[in-house]
């Protein structure tokens, strides 16, 4: 988790403020953003010397001045023999709402370059950090990606302790847990282990917490950098592990039984395990109505297949199957594709690659520039191609469904995309054999993977009728009665409401 770097066990060398606040000095060197506050209290008999340290632009002013400063200079410090004067400052004369008292440095450090302040005095040994953070962040907004027309619209920011207190608003139990871990031998990025003690499946946060101790990294500036570590098919274009910027995702998730592992700087939030059926789920499913939900869910399993497999289907047909197809619709694709150049294979991935490369390009681009750069490239291209006579029409038609309909499933885009090619590949080999083949290739690996011990297609194969309530279709909630049996610890019933359940 933490790794050390060599004063990670180091102590303050003295109880002389001068020479603490030199090696201090030294440690921080050429960093002008410290601040070496010195403070002399003479309302006492003898007088007494601190100095506060603390990151500037990283911590609030106002509460450095009025919670630290002032209770310091004002408090009247007793004379004789009783508590260390580090001790007296932190029961007596202190206002601020959270106060530790260390000799190590590296907790000073941490605590200096995460916000906090430290307090030194002369005659001590130890200091106090304490809590006066106040760097600027982001405000609470609807995440861009994960629009809903009804339901919460706040999302995750880049604040660990924001993003747990908002997951605190939708859990309102002691039964949610939190352990805290850090990772990135130079980042020392906090990090979150979630999940409600009393239903979570224990061999799975188990798992977790076992795969989390090898990570050795330098640092962790994103949720990716945890999942690359930690996932279960590292070559796989498959996702094992779940991703979201939505609290009541993770709420309903945390309901389900699974854990939730959050990162400070980044708003992604990662649930494990991870199912393959979950792609076809979106937030907004469970806040309409059901027949609606399950249409749309429906339309999103059959919008994959086609984007995944509709151009090798097409090369295979036209290429080696013609009598196939009827007579009428052959001689149509045929007629087209008179005077042009390329075979019906080549001009598929030649108009593939540059769909993607509109795609890429529009998502790139900032705001509605991208959508009309998209749009208008697309219909420009395509149809220069085909009055050139380069591509033939059905082959602009093809990629075009296929591309429309890939749009509908962001969250498995990097699937589709490289097994596209791969279909393509095998159906140019050996026709509709090749095709079904290389489909055959692709469920074999599918059902052989799993997400943190649980088969990431367990929501595609149930032998319950209540099993399959949440998944091609979703069923009303008053019929949801039971959560996952593969993620749950115990078979408990819901009392209504609560999350989403299989």
């Amino acid at each position: 988790m933490g790794f050390s770097d060599s004063f990670e066990k180091a102590k303050l060398p003295s109880d002389q403020l001068e020479q603490n606040l030199r090696y201090l000095r030294d440690l921080f060197t050429d960093d002008e953003t410290l601040i070496f506050r010195k403070l002399e209290n003479n309302r006492g008999k003898e007088p007494q010397r601190f100095c506060l340290i603390y990151a500037d632009g990283m911590v609030n002013n106002r509460l450095v001045n009025q919670d630290v400063i002032r209770p310091l200079l004002e408090f009247r410090f007793p004379t004789g023999e009783g508590a260390s004067l580090i001790d007296t400052v932190q029961l007596q004369a202190m206002f601020s709402d959270d106060v530790e008292k260390t000799d190590s440095v590296e907790k000073l450090i941490q605590g200096i370059v995460y916000g906090d302040s430290a307090l030194l005095a002369d005659g001590c040994s130890e200091a106090l950090i304490l809590n006066t953070k106040g760097f600027t962040l982001r405000s609470i907004e609807e995440p861009e990606t994960e629009r809903v027309i009804r339901g919460p619209r706040e999302g995750f920011n880049e604040s660990i302790l924001t993003n747990l207190s908002m997951l605190r608003r939708k859990i309102r139990t002691q039964d949610l847990k939190f352990k805290f871990l850090t990772f990135g031998r130079r980042t020392k990025t906090k990090a979150c282990i979630c999940y409600l003690d009393s239903i979570v499946n224990r061999s799975v946060l188990a798992e977790l917490e076992r795969r989390l101790e090898k990570i050795d990294i330098d640092g962790t500036l994103d949720s990716n950098y945890i999942v690359e570590n930690i996932k279960d098919a590292p070559f796989s274009a498959v996702k094992t592990i779940g991703s979201t910027e939505r609290p009541d995702v993770v709420a309903a998730k945390l309901l389900e039984g699974r854990v939730a592992l959050f990162l400070d700087g980044t708003p992604v939030v990662l649930t494990v395990p991870h199912l393959f059926i979950e792609h076809f789920q979106v937030d907004e499913d469970y806040y309409i109505n059901y027949v609606f939900t399950s249409i749309g869910r429906i339309l999103r399993i059959l919008a994959f297949a086609i984007s995944l497999c509709l151009p090798a289907f097409y090369v295979s047909m036209v290429t080696f199957h013609q009598e196939l197809l009827p007579t009428p619709l052959l001689m149509s694709i045929f007629a087209s594709r008179e005077g042009v150049p390329f075979p019906t294979a080549l001009e598929t991935v030649l108009m593939l690659v540059v769909f993607e490369i509109l795609r890429e390009s529009g998502a790139r681009m900032p705001g509605l520039m991208g959508q009309t750069l998209s749009i208008v490239g697309a219909l420009v291209v395509g149809q220069a191609a085909v009055d050139a006579k380069i591509v033939s029409a059905p082959v602009v038609i093809v990629v075009a469904l296929t591309g429309s309909c890939g749009l509908m499933v962001t969250r498995l885009k990097g699937y589709i995309i490289i097994h596209r090619f791969f279909l393509l590949a095998c159906s140019c080999a050996m026709g509709l054999y090749g095709f079904l083949l290389g489909q055959l290739v692709l469920l074999t690996g599918l059902f052989g993977m799993s997400s943190f011990g649980v088969p990431v297609m367990s929501g595609v194969y149930k032998t319950k009728l209540q099993d399959y309530k949440d998944d091609y279709v979703r069923a009303p909630w008053w019929t949801m009665i039971k959560r996952p049996r593969f993620l749950s610890k115990n078979k408990i019933r819901q009392s209504g409401g609560g999350g989403k359940a299989s």
